[in-house]
């Protein structure tokens, strides 16, 4: 049997929630380390991930960052039922819509509504009525894909439907605006029944 040491190092933001969902959902061999890419652990880490961020992973010395990459290579540990080859080319069109539009107005809502918050005060209403049009925009692209289907690609959980959710756990707090997206809402609810997705770190520090 193949030994390897493989260190999943993770914060608490929406990307690196991501890859540890993903490495709880497959029982990933990976040892799961919180730590601060930009904070404590910087100069340790700045020559494995020089963008000082979260997720990494690193197996036997050699580091991955990026959470798509990060979540490629841990389904094709687990086998690659979580992003198959049959539909490699659909989830990848959903990780890069997350990427570029849908996620990155949550996001957006995320941080100007909460992360930011308690140094740069309350956020400017133009800028967050701005955030709130693109996720409108793109929140019903989705909820019209997710009409008459539990998951988005081929009929069955997959990377695409975790990566696509990213900024839906941190909804309340970002005041994201999910009023009215049914389809999308109880496709979110699914996946809440979903341990590793609901609460990725639990038993963590």
């Amino acid at each position: 049997m193949e030994l390897v040491d493989r260190k999943l190092y993770y914060t608490h933001n929406i990307n690196p929630r991501v890859a540890v969902a993903v490495a709880r959902h497959l029982n990933s061999p990976v040892e799961l380390i919180r730590y601060e890419p930009m904070g404590e652990d910087r100069a340790a880490f700045l020559s494995l991930n020089p963008n000082s961020l979260a997720p990494l992973l690193v197996e036997d010395g050699k580091a991955l960052w990026e959470t798509d990459a990060i979540a490629l290579r841990l389904s094709r540990l687990a086998g690659g039922e979580f992003w198959p080859d049959e539909h490699a080319v659909e989830i990848m069109q959903w990780v890069s819509w997350s990427a570029h539009h849908f996620t990155i107005a949550g996001a957006a809502l995320v941080w100007h509504n909460f992360t930011a918050v308690p140094w740069a005060g309350a956020p400017d209403p133009a800028v967050v009525a701005d955030a709130a049009k693109d996720f409108h925009r793109f929140a019903v692209i989705l909820d019209a894909k997710l009409a008459g289907r539990d998951w988005l690609v081929g009929g069955k959980l997959s990377y695409a439907d975790f990566r696509v959710a990213s900024a839906l756990p941190f909804a309340e707090r970002g005041l994201i605006p999910l009023d009215g997206y049914t389809n999308l809402v109880k496709w979110h609810d699914r996946l809440n029944q979903i341990d590793a997705w609901r609460e990725p770190f639990a038993g963590l520090e």
